[in-house]
């Protein structure tokens, strides 16, 4: 049984929760972090960095969501959400990492901002900064799913997880935003789906 360390309301822990439901893997999900503290020096042998989450798998331990995911792929998802194809694969690579050098650097303080922080505090300009990056970022995606189903073709891959828990949360902000329809339409693609709704479309807390 695999087993995640994490609370459910983190961006990177939803990830991780909707690969392994897409993967219908057993696991036990352990709530640390935010409020639940536990990120002591006991955590920290497991994640030095003393972030979530956290996996072990038969003996494997993994931190960084995005590496999860793709661990989680290619052991026990071959041929789902781990394509044989290597340039269909790298495609889902490059769009995961895109989701962490880009997209989050943007979406990081516009969520911090707007949900974790009284308004008589938010700083105004930052989160405008903020929004001005993220929708530039979403109208490149939205720009790329014009002509595909998924990130990176027909069949949902580890490509979509990263992102699509992003931009579920991206659009569930009180922001307005761009008109981006293949986006909104990727995005329903997903909501179609059990594991998607159970651990990502979660109230933002």
């Amino acid at each position: 049984m695999i087993r995640i360390w994490g609370r459910k309301n983190s961006l990177n822990v939803q990830k991780v929760m909707w690969a392994v439901a897409e993967l219908g893997l057993a696991h036990e999900r352990l709530d640390v972090g935010g409020p639940f503290g536990g990120l002591d020096a006991a955590y920290r042998t497991k994640n030095p960095n003393g972030l979530i989450p956290v996996i072990e798998d038969r003996g494997t331990v993994i931190w960084e969501s995005n590496a999860i995911v793709r661990y989680l792929a290619a052991r026990w998802g071959q041929g789902l959400l781990w394509d044989p194809d290597p340039a269909r694969r790298a495609l889902a690579d490059q769009w995961m990492d895109w989701q962490q050098t880009i997209v989050q650097p943007g979406l990081s303080p516009l969520f911090l901002g707007l949900i974790r922080t009284p308004e008589a505090q938010r700083d105004q300009a930052l989160l405008q900064a903020a929004a001005a990056r993220l929708h530039e970022a979403m109208a490149l995606l939205d720009a790329h799913l014009q002509d595909r189903a998924f990130v990176a073709g027909d069949e949902l891959s580890m490509g979509d997880i990263p992102l699509g828990a992003a931009v579920n949360r991206y659009l569930h902000l009180p922001i307005e935003r761009p008109a981006l329809p293949a986006l909104q339409a990727w995005h329903e693609r997903l909501t179609a789906r059990a594991c998607f709704r159970t651990h990502v479309m979660i109230p933002l807390s």
